[in-house]
């Protein structure tokens, strides 16, 4: 804790004078305002995902997080969904100068969280959301389900640590702190728990800045699309589609939310960071063609008409899904990455 000697301002005086105390994990709380792309009218709120996370890390260190979106040309439909976009270590390493290493629980999560963020580092680490303040409205203490948050300050004395999840910074503490780093009663008495993943983040260089920032942003970006999908991806999924769509109807609307989180939230959100970071890109000089962005908003939006009209479709039992979404989706895909890729591969 520390203290703030109020004096000197209107209307008090040295009679006045009063000690107000600060909680510093919950000032940092109050002073995180979430970075811009997690602002203002978007498509695709809260997808829960890593980049997400790293987003808001990211932008709480003071960099730039839109110069690490250069991965999104690489999405592939891969069967049965749309691969999790993920900003790899080596771009992260590269542009921000911070390295990424799995972090080994070997006796007790807290200590071992407790060493990195001494050390300055942030841990990420994939907990139960069911401890997590900043889901009450989905599923804190509703139930369980896996998420990864990224801790940099854990005050073991008071029981509280400082988390980045999802679009913002936040605090937890009491029974949360305990069931976040596995210290419950039943939690540590049981000796066939496995520990979660952990990974720790330090800092190894300094970050680029400005315009090597953004140069380095566009190697990466040619890198990537050398790894592009070599077709459509969105075909690949209409040929799929059918198949699941039985599934769908045979299994109801529980499995029918986690196949649209999976495949049309994966894709939308996914081309929505995509846009985001052409625009950026076009901000920073470079000649990106002014229908890319648009393009790639397309998706994002179109993916979400898509999920409202799934919805519908298998509450009514109906298999009649407008194929003009899948024509919309194919048309915007094409003229994103196959643009990009001919310009610069």
């Amino acid at each position: 804790m520390s203290a703030l000697h109020t004096t000197g301002i209107a209307g008090s005086g040295a009679t006045r004078a009063r000690v107000v105390s600060l909680d510093p994990l919950h000032m940092r709380a109050r002073r995180h305002h979430a970075h811009t792309l997690h602002r203002g009218e978007r498509v695709w709120h809260d997808t829960d995902g890593h980049i997400d996370l790293w987003i808001e890390l990211l932008h709480g260190q003071g960099f730039e997080p839109r110069a690490a979106l250069a991965c999104t040309v690489t999405q592939d439909f891969e069967g049965d969904q749309f691969a999790c976009p993920r900003l790899p270590p080596e771009d992260i390493e590269r542009l921000y100068g911070l390295q990424v290493q799995a972090l080994s629980i070997f006796d007790s999560l807290e200590e071992r969280a407790l060493t990195q963020t001494r050390r300055a580092n942030t841990v990420l680490i994939e907990v139960d959301a069911f401890h997590l303040p900043n889901t009450r409205s989905i599923s804190y203490h509703r139930e369980h389900t896996k998420t990864t948050i990224a801790i940099d300050v854990i005050d073991p004395e008071r029981r509280r640590l400082g988390y980045f999840h999802n679009t913002g910074y936040h605090v937890l503490d009491g029974d949360d702190y305990d069931g976040v780093l596995q210290r419950t009663p039943a939690l540590a008495a049981d000796r066939a728990l496995l520990f979660p993943h952990a990974e720790f983040v330090k800092r190894v260089r300094p970050a680029l800045s400005g315009t090597a920032l953004a140069e380095m942003s566009a190697d990466l970006l040619c890198a990537h699309l050398l790894r592009r999908p070599h077709d459509n991806p969105v075909t690949r999924w209409r040929a799929a589609f059918p198949a699941h769509v039985e599934t769908m109807l045979e299994r109801g609307a529980p499995h029918t939310r986690h196949y649209a989180f999976n495949v049309m939230r994966q894709l939308g959100a996914n081309f929505e960071f995509l846009a985001q970071y052409l625009r950026w890109l076009r901000k920073q000089g470079f000649d990106i063609p002014g229908d890319a962005p648009l393009a790639a908003q397309k998706i994002a939006s179109e993916s979400m008409v898509m999920q409202c009209r799934l919805a519908r479709s298998v509450s009514r039992s109906r298999r009649d899904l407008c194929d003009a979404c899948f024509d919309v989706l194919e048309d915007a895909y094409d003229r994103v990455v196959p643009v990009l890729a001919a310009l610069v591969c």
